[in-house]
């Protein structure tokens, strides 16, 4: 799962009132009947950026998604063949909602799934979106007093501990600071900038993933600093007002680097798996007000790992044993109106105990 990226101007509306319900509905004080003025306001700036700033950027997001997905699907398949096939669902764009795909694969005959937040690294709280749009999609799908369709289900929560992807994510900025840096800068003169998906500091009690991408963060910084010792962290945010966003952003943190002497910036996305317009334009943007202050300097921005053979290989690796687990675990069957019944008993028995008994 991913977020999905709008490729034609005429979906941002959509877009944007599909992420104000599931993101912004959790940190925000907004009441939600601004939502569908508000969707049509923030299109307007959309579009003045993507279009007229960025002649008509088209996000390469879905494309790179899309070959992420063929390309473990590929490795899985080496090992399962065709019992394991995998989908991609978009968290805000059709036609890949969640309850679009969830549709063809019960039509499609599977009983058992793993859900696999992909895009933003620290994803608590992006996943805990994603299972909530599977959750109503389950709901809807349900088939009315039948035990339900879905036999098994496992779930990948996030990938920012993982000692592989922290050494893949110091090797690339090694590599490249060896290919386009080393012969000209001293290696404390080569500031880098691990940029973190942003997060709220407040959600409305949600954990927004920031101790998971500060941990991130960190690893990758404990991988590099013994040679390159400028380097920050750098959120990614969207500054909205009202809202108290991870600091510094990487605007900030590019400019704290400068002043402690580089001569040189590194812009390497981590806590975003796939290049999407925050890692693209928002980056390109820091960038050119840098360089218009400091002409001198020099100015990378990396890619993100998107379909980076390696990464796709420990994706799937990290797939292998929860596939296990589903394929050899036995299959329980569960009957949603058992739940209504349930709740029922629990309620009355509550009474027993003068009203103080808790719900669990």
């Amino acid at each position: 799962m991913g977020y999905g990226e709008v490729e034609s101007y005429e979906d941002f509306a959509n877009y944007n009132e599909q992420a104000l319900n599931l993101l912004t509905a959790k940190f925000a004080p907004v009441p939600t009947w601004i939502y569908p003025p508000l969707a049509k306001l923030l299109a307007m700036f959309d579009l003045h950026e993507w279009s007229h700033q960025h002649d008509h950027f088209i996000s390469p997001h879905n494309a790179i998604f899309e070959q992420q997905r063929a390309g473990v699907e590929k490795t899985l398949q080496e090992k399962w063949g065709d019992r394991v096939q995998v989908f991609k669902a978009f968290n805000f764009c059709k036609p890949f909602l969640p309850n679009q795909v969830l549709t063809e694969i019960k039509a499609q005959g599977f009983d058992k799934l793993l859900i696999y937040p992909l895009l933003v690294v620290d994803s608590i709280f992006t996943s805990g979106i994603a299972v909530e749009q599977v959750n109503k999609a389950l709901a809807e799908l349900a088939d009315e007093g039948e035990a339900h369709w879905l036999k098994g289900t496992r779930y990948i929560p996030s990938f920012f501990d993982k000692p592989e992807y922290l050494d893949l994510m110091a090797k690339l900025v090694e590599d490249q600071i060896q290919e386009k840096l080393a012969q000209a800068y001293l290696p404390s003169e080569i500031g880098i900038v691990l940029m973190n998906h942003g997060c709220p500091h407040k959600a409305k009690g949600f954990t927004s993933g920031i101790t998971e991408s500060q941990a991130l963060y960190d690893q990758v910084r404990d991988r590099l600093i013994y040679r390159y010792p400028l380097i920050s962290v750098g959120w990614l945010n969207h500054q909205t007002p009202l809202i108290d966003w991870t600091q510094p952003n990487a605007d900030l943190a590019a400019k704290n680097l400068i002043e402690l002497g580089a001569k040189a910036l590194i812009f390497m996305p981590i806590g975003f798996a796939t290049e999407n317009h925050e890692t693209l334009l928002d980056v390109d943007h820091i960038i050119h007000g840098l360089r218009r202050k400091h002409p001198s300097l020099t100015y990378i921005q990396m890619p993100c790992v998107n379909d980076n053979p390696e990464f796709l290989k420990m994706t799937a690796d990290w797939a292998h044993p929860q596939i296990e687990a589903l394929l050899s675990e036995h299959a329980v069957a569960v009957n949603p109106a058992l739940a209504v019944a349930h709740s029922h008993k629990h309620h009355d028995h509550s009474h027993d105990h003068g009203g103080h008994h808790h719900h669990h």
